[in-house]
């Protein structure tokens, strides 16, 4: 596994997103299971492991807090804060409430220190300076890292990078959610030499191909079930930009997730995904994207293709829309 550079941290170049283990796109898996998982991955090369506190709420920090223990030294953690954790998408970025809930992921991490702190929202009720300057001070009390931003502006990460410079944004980005292209977010982040942490590269599932407009999705525990992407009316308009890639995909002999991520880290090197699974054999074949080499004529022609193919729907329902920061 070769290594990327997140501003200064030095990660792996494909990341695991430990969310899937504690719920969200499916129920909970058994603990066992879950830390197996994790494990199996630091086993096949990642060092970099992403988590939040709103996870399950805090089972899932602590989740990876144990399967990270035994090699802590020698793995990076990200985790976030700023959701409010009280049954709603409600926000709470106060200073005064990153200082509290940083000792609390400390605990459940089992770990001294964040390799990486995420504010998870944009908090629009506090100003992202104050955010940024707290997240400076646990900085210099060595409890934090590096600094990350999720779903924010370009304004929001000048402002932020101003005061405490930006290790990482985290946005979601993948063939099928290309937002960063257009809004300015990868052109800032190239920029300023901040890392771009892709989370749903492979599109909630989407672009594995293993999914269709008959597939069902628990109301109760799967948040896609709210999706417009994946709904009866969009789902059947979107198939085309996933059969297209299982057509790429089979001429270069590698699985439609593996094409998928390959193409974002060939988009640029500052680029780290964190797929995330619950299963092993889908981990190795995630991982297996490292081998796929894809140069600029590839991108091009892939890009080329997907641009005859619109998207159809919002990415999130409408409550988690209302929590990404447009401001410009």
């Amino acid at each position: 596994m070769k290594t990327r550079k997140l501003g200064k941290l030095e990660v792996s170049e494909l990341g695991f997103g430990c969310m899937n283990q504690s719920g969200n796109y499916n129920g909970p898996v058994p603990k066992d299971q879950g830390i197996k998982t994790i494990r199996a991955a630091f086993e096949n090369g990642v060092t970099f492991f992403d988590t939040a506190e709103v996870y399950g709420p805090y089972i899932n920090e602590e989740l990876v807090g144990e399967a990270l223990q035994p090699f802590r030294d020698k793995v990076k953690i990200a985790t976030k804060f700023g959701f409010a954790i009280d049954g709603t998408v409600a926000l709470d970025s106060r200073p005064e409430r990153i200082k509290r809930v940083v000792e609390e992921s400390l605990k459940r991490l089992r770990t001294d220190h964040i390799d990486l702190y995420y504010q998870h929202r944009v908090d629009p009720a506090v100003p992202i300076e104050d955010v940024a300057g707290a997240v400076k001070d646990l900085i210099n009390q060595g409890k934090v890292l590096g600094f990350g931003l999720s779903e924010p502006s370009a304004k929001t990460i000048r402002r932020a990078h101003a005061v405490q410079p930006v290790t990482a944004v985290q946005n979601e980005y993948s063939m099928w959610t290309r937002n960063v292209e257009l809004n300015g977010i990868l052109d800032t982040c190239n920029e300023l030499g901040i890392g771009l942490v892709p989370w749903s590269p492979v599109a909630m599932g989407f672009l594995t191909g293993k999914y269709d407009p008959s597939t069902k999705y628990d109301e109760k525990t799967d948040f896609r079930a709210g999706f417009p992407r994946f709904s009866k009316e969009f789902m059947p308009l979107n198939m085309p930009i996933v059969e297209r890639l299982k057509e790429y995909a089979a001429k270069k002999g590698a699985t439609p997730s593996q094409v998928a991520l390959a193409w974002l880290m060939a988009k640029s090197p500052n680029i780290v995904p964190i797929p995330g699974t619950r299963s092993e054999t889908h981990l190795l074949e995630n991982l297996g994207a490292t081998r796929v080499q894809l140069d600029a004529a590839d991108v091009l022609a892939i890009d080329t293709s997907l641009s005859k193919f619109p998207v159809y729907g919002d990415r999130m329902g409408k409550d988690h829309m209302l929590s990404i920061d447009y401001s410009i």
